[in-house]
This record gives C-alpha cells, sequence and structure tokens, in this order.
C-alpha cells in the first residue's frame, strides 16, 4: 500500500520540483488525477474512475473512495490490486469540495 501525503511531493507553490526523477514525476501525476478525480463527487465507497493505473504493464482503471472519518482518499486497481491513502491534499488546486 502506498501511503502519500502529496504536500510532501511538492513545492510550497504546488508545483512539481523540476529536478524530480521522471518516475517521482509520473507517480505525482497519477495522484493528483486520483485526487482531482475524487474531490468531484467524494464517493464514500470505491467507484471507478477515469484514471488509468500507473504500474507498468497494468491497463486497469483505479477505483477510489473519500474517507470522511479520516479526509483520506482511498484508490485501488482491481487489475493488479495496487492501493494507497493520499493525504494533505485539503486546499490543493486539485481540491474541488
Amino acid at each position: 500500500m502506498y501511503i502519500t501525503n502529496i504536500r510532501h511531493l511538492l513545492h510550497a507553490s504546488a508545483k512539481m520540483p523540476e529536478d524530480m526523477p521522471d518516475e517521482a514525476k509520473e507517480l505525482i501525476d497519477f495522484l493528483t488525477q486520483v485526487i482531482d478525480t475524487t474531490t468531484k463527487n467524494l464517493p464514500h465507497s470505491l467507484t471507478t474512475t477515469d484514471v488509468k493505473c500507473f504500474k507498468n504493464g497494468c491497463s486497469g482503471m483505479i477505483k477510489s473512495a473519500f474517507r470522511p472519518d479520516t479526509e483520506e482518499i482511498h484508490w485501488y486497481c482491481p487489475d493488479c490490486e495496487v492501493d494507497g491513502l493520499i493525504n494533505g491534499w485539503q486546499k490543493t488546486k486539485w481540491d474541488h469540495r
């Protein structure tokens, strides 16, 4: 399970550091897409999104849910079974609440 505080991966301006390896940039792009999609509807149970899994060789579509008790976003790929929690997304540019 990936557990991510998105603020730890971004500059204070909410921009991705330019000197970051491509793999890290791809992961941040994936996580911010999950935040963006999930906060538009705030589903409380895992709901299929239009975000493709980031794992190489996996073509699964991510399911995500908002956990109101912790304000975390839970995401899951039903194809490769990778999952994670995202916190620290509140008041970022991807927060659509």
